[in-house]
């Protein structure tokens, strides 16, 4: 194969290799990150701590509960006490209780919809039952009175609609192939670009600068999706919170990013200081070519 096809060839490969790798990285991701529920709720755990979830959750708590209990003219002064009752409850151990165990259940509801494929049609709910004897057995521990009141009923909440279920659905099991595919078809074409290069040395270090260059991009979308997942976000999820839960979910994707451009830059770094101390000794230890040694003179036999 001549030289300057088999240049274009790497080019092409080594190209290939570095739009697949970012792709891949945000596939695994969201397949092996989002989709584990030990991971996720890991992940979300430390936000119970965080003030403005924290705060956002008591509001729409006592929101929710004001709308029961509040009627007449002191509308107004329940749902204050209710506000201030929630928030107060929000710094308790129990919250934080009832913050993961609500997690833990809604993800396993949302994941097992996911995967059945006979789900189809059907909205994914939650009985959030389990959770509310979690707490009360927590508010209980710490002596609160009248805990054992609380009254634990099973009702099945809606976390997605169907048509959304279905959507996800499809998304989850693209992403489930691709999380596979996309990674190791990058890493083919990145070996088989170098190996087909006239100059491998030169195809290694373009693929490292490649390589980074995806890492970078793949950093810059996640800023700009943050941006524009908390923007879209309607009513008392918009703001800091929102911001709070995105950084959580995306903290290993942009360590992942960071990690691709880390490995780029040192791949290309590498191939260029070999090169460079390959000169560098070449020119210390210079080859003299070596002076052919005569023919020795044959006798003549008379």
């Amino acid at each position: 194969m001549a030289p300057r096809l088999r240049s274009g060839l790497s080019a092409v490969l080594i190209c290939l290799a570095c739009l697949l790798a970012p792709c891949g990285v945000l596939a695994g991701w969201a397949a092996y990150g989002l989709a584990d529920t030990g991971r996720y709720v890991a992940a979300m755990a430390p936000l119970a701590d965080d003030p403005d979830v924290r705060d956002t959750v008591a509001d729409t708590l006592g929101a929710g509960l004001a709308d029961e209990v509040a009627a007449g003219p002191g509308n107004g002064a329940v749902r204050l006490f209710v506000r201030d009752a929630a928030r107060s409850f929000a710094r308790t151990e129990a919250f934080r209780v009832g913050w993961t165990a609500a997690n833990r259940t809604v993800h396993e509801a949302v994941l097992r919809a996911l995967r059945d494929d006979a789900a189809r049609g059907r909205p994914v709910t939650v009985d959030l039952a389990p959770v509310t004897a979690r707490v009360r057995e927590r508010l209980a521990r710490d002596h609160v009175p009248f805990a054992r009141r609380i009254p634990v009923r099973h009702t099945a909440v809606t976390v997605l609609p169907a048509r959304d279920a279905d959507r996800l659905r499809k998304g989850y099991h693209v992403l489930d192939v691709a999380a596979f595919w996309l990674p190791l078809a990058a890493v083919l074409f990145a070996l088989g670009g170098i190996a087909v290069a006239a100059c491998r040395r030169h195809a290694l270090t373009a693929a490292g600068i490649g390589t980074a260059l995806g890492g970078a991009l793949l950093a810059v979308a996640v800023v700009v999706g943050r941006r524009l997942t908390v923007t879209d976000l309607p009513g008392p999820v918009d703001g800091p919170a929102a911001g709070a839960v995105y950084d959580a979910l995306t903290e290993t994707l942009r360590t992942a990013s960071w990690l691709l451009v880390g490995l780029g830059l040192t791949v290309a770094l590498a191939s260029w200081l070999t090169a460079r101390l390959r000169d560098l000794l070449h020119r210390r230890n210079p080859t003299t070519p070596t002076t052919p040694t005569p023919p020795s003179p044959t006798r003549t036999h008379l």
